[in-house]
């Protein structure tokens, strides 16, 4: 498994959308989209102003130098702006997985076909550069449309575990697990991501 690679800069792209390090400069463009409370609630945190900004980026690029996560800035082609973030995280080299998550799209860039653009290029390099052999997705049992965006993905739901966070509210988090296998991943892309196959 190539799990070095998360150690360098990782450009990920195709059609429609383009996945840079979180650490691109382009991260301060995020202020455009991001203190608007919808976004935040399911995330456990709510970022509204310039500081709660500069606390989140601070953090997001700690978390990636400490290797708990790799982020990407999404950036929407059609219009070249920043329509948001994800990351890899819970990398497990030794079992060959990891999650994909922290996903969140400012609201003009919900329902746009960015994410499942996005969640092609994070699998693929997952499962077919890195070498994961399975890729978990972790869902709010609240959040019914990201757990709707995540079953269209071919993702299996394979569980809820009860109060597995506290919320910034102190309130326990019920979540739905779900994940792609590598056994899986070819059916998948010629099934569920046709549009993105390259021939």
């Amino acid at each position: 498994m190539k799990i070095k690679i998360l150690k360098s800069n990782i450009q990920l792209e195709n059609d429609r959308v383009l996945l840079l390090p979180f650490t691109d400069e382009r991260n301060e463009e995020l202020k455009d989209i991001i203190f608007d409370r919808e976004i935040w609630e399911f995330m456990g945190s709510n970022i509204n102003n310039e500081q709660g900004l500069k606390n989140y980026i601070a953090k997001t690029i700690k978390d990636k130098n400490n290797r708990i996560c790799y982020p990407f800035l999404i950036i929407d082609k059609e219009t070249n702006k920043v329509a948001g973030c994800t990351r890899y995280g819970n990398v497990d080299a030794a079992n060959k997985k990891c999650e994909i998550g922290w996903t969140w799209f400012g609201t003009d860039f919900q329902g746009t076909g960015l994410n499942k653009a996005a969640k092609h290029e994070l699998l693929q390099f997952g499962f077919e550069t890195i070498g994961f052999k399975r890729i978990q997705f972790c869902v709010d049992s609240k959040n019914i449309k990201a757990q709707r965006a995540v079953e269209k993905l071919g993702a299996q739901k394979e569980g809820v575990f009860r109060n597995n966070n506290v919320a910034p509210s102190g309130d326990s988090r019920t979540d739905i697990y779900y994940s792609i296998i590598k056994d899986e991943w070819q059916a998948l892309k010629d099934e569920i991501f046709p549009e993105f196959l390259v021939y």
